[in-house]
C-alpha cells in the first residue's frame, strides 16, 4: 500500500515496457538480464520489486544490515538512484544510502554506521569503504548492476568482479545494460544464474518522437552558429554534448560572455560543482548545460526540450543514448548535430544505426560584422558507389560579403 501511495503521489498510472516485463520476474525471484537504454523507466523496474521484497522483513536502526547493493558508473546516476528508492520507499521501514567518490567520506561512513537496508554505490568508492571495514556485503540478498556496458567502458570490470566475489552465491542479480557486447554478455553469464531476460527500446531505435537534424559546417563557425540557434526563444533548455572536457568548458564560457545562462559538467569538476550544475539545470535556473559523454550518465531532466550534439561522438551508439536524454515519457523533443568535414565518417555511422531521417539544414550566419552563408548539397541516406559519391557528398562551402 505504501509503494502504491508514493507511486500515486509520483503521477504514475501505468507501467513502462521495461517495468511490466521485469518487475513479475524480479517478485518471483529470478536472474534479470536487461536491455533498455535510459528513458524507458529501467530505475523503477529493479527498485519496486525490491523494495517489495524487502519490505517483507524489514531491519530497523542499526540492526539494518546490507541486504540489496545496486552499482552504478557515474555519481550522477547512483544520486538519482538512491533519490528513486526513497521517493518510492517513502512510509516503509527501509534506510537506503548512496556513497560515490569526490568527496568526503565522512557522511557517508555515519549513514552505513545507523545502518543501511540498500546501499547504491559506484564501483571505486564501494571498494574503498569495503577495504576499509565500513561495508560488509555478507548478507546481501540483492544485487543490480545499472548500465553495465558504460561501467566496463569506464573500467570497473576488475572491481566488479571483486565485489561480486565477497556476495553470498545465493543472492537474486538483475542486470540492465543499453547494449551487449561480447564482454558484456560473458559478464553476464559469469554472474547470472538462469536469467530471463528483457529487450526494451533497443539502442539501434532512439524515441519516435526526437526530430532530427544536422548542420554541415566548418569546426571554426560552429560557435556562431550555436549561438546563433540559442538566440531562438523556443530553446528554452538544452543540453550540449562536447568531446572533451577542454571543450566542454569553453563553450560554457563562451555562451555565459554572450548572456546566455550555461554551466559545463565533466569528470574534472568537483562532486560539488557537478551537483550545483545538475540541480541548477534540473530546476531551470541554469538554460544550458555542456556535457562529456561519461558525465551524461545520469542526467534525467523532464522536459528537456533539445539536445545539441557541438561534437558528434565517435561511437554511433553514444548518438542515441544522447538524443534519449529528450523526449521522454510521451514528450517531444529535438536533436541538433554540428557535422565539421572531419566527423563526416561518425555521421554515415550513425546513419547506418538510426532508422529515421537525419535531416539536413542550410544556414546563415554573422561572425563579427561578416555575414557567412553555408550551402549544403542534402546527403542522400542511401549506401554510395562510386558513380555518385562525389555527387551526394556535402559541401562546405564559404560565401563572404563586404563589410556593411
Amino acid at each position: 500500500m505504501e509503494i502504491c501511495n508514493a507511486l500515486h503521489v509520483k503521477g504514475y498510472t501505468e507501467p513502462t515496457p521495461i517495468q511490466e516485463q521485469a518487475i513479475p520476474h524480479i517478485l518471483e525471484g529470478s536472474d534479470v538480464f536487461g536491455c533498455a537504454q535510459t528513458g524507458t523507466g529501467k530505475t523503477a523496474a529493479f527498485a519496486l520489486p525490491i523494495l517489495q521484497l524487502l519490505s517483507n522483513t524489514p531491519h530497523q536502526g542499526r540492526d539494518a544490515k546490507i541486504r540489496a547493493v545496486v552499482l552504478a558508473p557515474t555519481r550522477e546516476l547512483a544520486i538519482q538512484i538512491n533519490q528513486s528508492f526513497t521517493d518510492y520507499g517513502k512510509g516503509l521501514r527501509l534506510r537506503n544510502a548512496v556513497i560515490y567518490g569526490g568527496v568526503s567520506q565522512h557522511p557517508q561512513t555515519n549513514a552505513l554506521k545507523a545502518g543501511v537496508d540498500i546501499l547504491v554505490a559506484t564501483p571505486g568508492r564501494l571498494i574503498d569503504l569495503i577495504d576499509q571495514g565500513f561495508v560488509h556485503l555478507k548478507h546481501v540478498e540483492f544485487l543490480v548492476l545499472d548500465e553495465a556496458d558504460r561501467m566496463l567502458d569506464m573500467g570497473f570490470i576488475h572491481d566488479i568482479k571483486r565485489v561480486i566475489k565477497l556476495l553470498p552465491v545465493k543472492r537474486q542479480t538483475v542486470f540492465f545494460s543499453a547494449t551487449i557486447p561480447l564482454e558484456i554478455s560473458k559478464l553476464a553469464g559469469a554472474i547470472l544464474n538462469k536469467p530471463v531476460q528483457v529487450n526494451v527500446a533497443p539502442v539501434s531505435a532512439p524515441a519516435e518522437k526526437v526530430s532530427q537534424c544536422v548542420y554541415f559546417i566548418e569546426k571554426t563557425e560552429k560557435r556562431s552558429l550555436l549561438f546563433q540557434i540559442l538566440t531562438d526563444d523556443k530553446i528554452d533548455h538544452a543540453l550540449i554534448f562536447a568531446r572533451t572536457k577542454r571543450g566542454a568548458d569553453r563553450i560554457a564560457k563562451d555562451l555565459t560572455k554572450k548572456g546566455i545562462k550555461a554551466e559545463a559538467i565533466h569528470g574534472d569538476k568537483s562532486q560539488g560543482s557537478r551537483e550545483r550544475a545538475l540541480d541548477g539545470f534540473k530546476n531551470r535556473r541554469i538554460r544550458i548545460l555542456v556535457a562529456t559523454d561519461i558525465a551524461s550518465r545520469g542526467i534525467d531532466v523532464d522536459k528537456l526540450s533539445h539536445v545539441i550534439n557541438f561534437d558528434l561522438p565517435e561511437v554511433p551508439e553514444t548518438y542515441i543514448h544522447r538524443i534519449g536524454r529528450t523526449a521522454r515519457a510521451g514528450e517531444e523533443g529535438a536533436a541538433i548535430s554540428f557535422c565539421s568535414p572531419d566527423e563526416l565518417p561518425y555521421l554515415k555511422d550513425i546513419r547506418k544505426l538510426v532508422p529515421k531521417d537525419i535531416t539536413s539544414m542550410p544556414h546563415t550566419f554573422s561572425t563579427g560584422s561578416v555575414s557567412m552563408g553555408n550551402s549544403i548539397a542534402a546527403s542522400t541516406h542511401t549506401p554510395m558507389n562510386r558513380g555518385n559519391q562525389q555527387r551526394n557528398k556535402p559541401t562546405f562551402r564559404r560565401r563572404a560579403t563586404a563589410k556593411a
